[in-house]
């Protein structure tokens, strides 16, 4: 059966400004947060679509919390007019977006042994401690991710920076256990 790649978050950054007022900001935008000696940026949530922004004096911005490429993009962008709404200057009209790291989930529908795992895979290749963590920590070269992959077959892909490589990455795990028949 073959298992689907759910994105449960998207980092991106971008930079659309050379500098920011986060104090003039936090005073015209209902909902955003600034408290300097707490974080060095400013906070800020949207609902449609759903995203959390950290704005920073540098102009430079993070968005988390989209679930997919595209509302990442029209966050931004929703974001680039607010700011102009409130007197911020000079923004970046086409702002360059980098996408720095995709989350995604993963079920591989069966109970795996994940002693039976670290056995096979040797130790050089995973991290397991199961009185600090009750996952296996799997890191794969390329594409260059973190599989964190649990007993019940559920996995976590994180560090991917395209969808492509979370796919790759659930297609790399699945053929190494299928291979050493821990998949049953």
């Amino acid at each position: 059966m073959e298992s689907r790649i759910t994105i449960q978050n998207i980092v991106a950054s971008t930079t659309l400004a050379e500098d920011f007022d986060l104090g003039k900001i936090e005073t015209e935008l209902e909902g955003a947060r600034y408290n300097k000696v707490n974080f060095p940026g400013l906070i800020y949530r949207i609902e449609n679509p759903k995203a959390c922004f950290l704005i920073f004096t540098s102009g430079k911005v993070v968005c988390t919390g989209s679930k997919n490429i595209e509302n990442v993009h029209t966050a931004i962008i929703n974001l680039t007019n607010t700011l102009k709404s409130i007197g911020c200057e000079k923004i970046n009209p086409e702002p360059e977006i980098h996408i720095q790291n995709i989350v995604a989930s993963a079920d591989l529908k069966t109970n795996l042994n994940l002693n039976a795992i670290v056995m096979a895979f040797g130790m050089e290749k995973v991290e397991y401690e199961p009185e600090v963590f009750p996952g296996l920590v799997y890191r794969i070269e390329a594409p260059k991710v973190v599989i964190l992959i649990f007993s019940s077959g559920k996995l976590v892909i994180a560090g991917g920076k395209f969808l492509e490589d979370c796919e790759e990455a659930l297609r790399i795990i699945r053929t190494e256990l299928n291979n050493l028949g821990l998949l049953y």
